[in-house]
């Protein structure tokens, strides 16, 4: 399969006392980037969330979100914590007594701070093996979704692919007759500007400068390069490097064809090129 380094999915299970909710999601990156977001309650789970995503992931900035949310049911059962309550009230005196334009707390506050419930404690031994197969889970939907949109970006690539080899076909045939009128055209330069110069110094000057334009070598490596494309696509995995790696070797040989060009119609075609591979570049620069 070939990845994406875009993705996204999120997924929650019940725990006692409340709910474990993640979010995984993506972007692209040179490298394998993470970036945690973890309640308080849970950043014990973080080592092994690292441990999962870099067992299955290679490239990518990845986000992720964890959060223990309580039910409304275990908080209205739970007794407030009441010499919590009798700290909180003295503290609210003494403050306002200080600062008297200071807001007294309002109830809202009260019930949000945090050990106000005397039994809101979370069980983290207990939370760690949901939170374990709850990431689990989470990021085999995630590494699907870069997998379904990896796959498109390979359809792409592809399609781009079969368009230089349509233009490799159209090119070919017409090198030899470029070749031919060039060459005259050389040869009768030669001629007007240099009376006296022999046929056979005509022939030398005009078969060295042709072996100097000679674009076959440049068209056999755009050949091979595209086949390898095809290849690495096939092959799948971690290949977005290696396809990166073949945009940049495919547009120096685009650049060579284009530099040597007999004629304005060939220039075209090498432009074409170049455009094709940078489109190409586009979508591989999202690629695993």
């Amino acid at each position: 399969m070939i990845y994406s380094m875009t993705g996204y999915a999120a997924a929650a299970c019940a725990v006692k006392g409340g709910a474990l909710q993640i979010e995984l999601k993506s972007v692209n990156s040179r490298y394998l980037d993470y970036h945690f977001r973890v309640c308080d309650e849970l950043c014990i789970a973080e080592p092994a969330l690292r441990e999962l995503i870099g067992a299955r992931l290679v490239r990518g900035k990845l986000e992720c979100r964890l959060s223990f949310v309580a039910t409304a049911s275990a908080a209205q059962q739970a007794s407030l914590n009441a010499d919590l309550l009798a700290r909180l009230a003295r503290l609210d005196t003494q403050i306002r007594a200080e600062l008297p334009l200071a807001a007294p707390l309002a109830v809202s506050d009260v019930l949000r701070w945090p050990g106000i419930f005397g039994d809101d404690s979370l069980d983290i031994e207990a939370v760690l093996p949901a939170c374990r197969e709850l990431a689990s889970a989470a990021l085999d939907d995630f590494v699907a979704s870069r997998a379904r949109e990896g796959e498109k970006l390979a359809a792409v690539i592809l399609d781009k692919v079969t368009c230089m080899r349509g233009l490799l076909r159209d090119i070919e045939p017409r090198i030899p007759a470029a070749l031919i009128a060039f060459n005259e055209k050389l040869r009768q330069r030669l001629l007007d500007a240099l009376d006296t110069v022999s046929d056979d110094r005509i022939r030398q000057e005009v078969a060295v400068f042709a072996a100097r334009i000679d674009v076959a070598e440049e068209l056999a490596r755009l050949a091979t390069h595209l086949d390898e494309v095809e290849r690495v696509l096939r092959t799948g995995g971690a290949s977005g490097k290696r396809l990166d790696f073949l945009m940049q070797e495919l547009t120096r040989e685009a650049n060579t064809f284009g530099s040597k060009s007999l004629v304005a119609e060939l220039s075209q075609l090498a432009i074409e090129f170049k455009l094709l591979i940078e489109q190409m570049r586009e979508q591989v620069q999202n690629l695993e």
